[in-house]
């Protein structure tokens, strides 16, 4: 049995195609014509700005980005709680100072 789809910028569609990309859409039955139609997605590509380092610490970072302060840090286990507690506290501290030398530095 063949079915007929109906495709909505089929000019586009095939320029995407034969560009050898993907083409997303969603398959409907028309409820006007009745006609199965596909309809491609317009996706956007969405460029994001790289997070800005601030400091590179022993266990992690320091970054920021447009509307975040981000800190990261990683701990090995075999150091045990109570020296990763430690470690946490120092990381933490050294954070802290690295926002603060940002912030002077840009004030000046």
């Amino acid at each position: 049995m063949k079915k007929y789809i109906y495709v909505l910028n089929a000019m586009e569609l095939l320029e995407r195609l034969l560009n050898g990309r993907r083409v997303e859409g969603v398959l409907y039955m028309d409820q006007n014509t009745g006609r199965l139609t596909f309809k491609a997605y317009n996706r956007q590509v969405r460029v994001r700005e790289k997070d800005q380092l601030i400091k590179k610490l022993p266990w992690g970072w320091v970054k920021e980005s447009i509307e975040r302060i981000k800190v990261f840090g990683s701990f090995p286990k075999d150091m045990g709680t109570a020296r990763a507690m430690g470690l946490l506290e120092e990381h933490t501290r050294e954070a802290k100072n690295a926002l603060i030398t940002r912030e002077l530095i840009d004030f000046v």
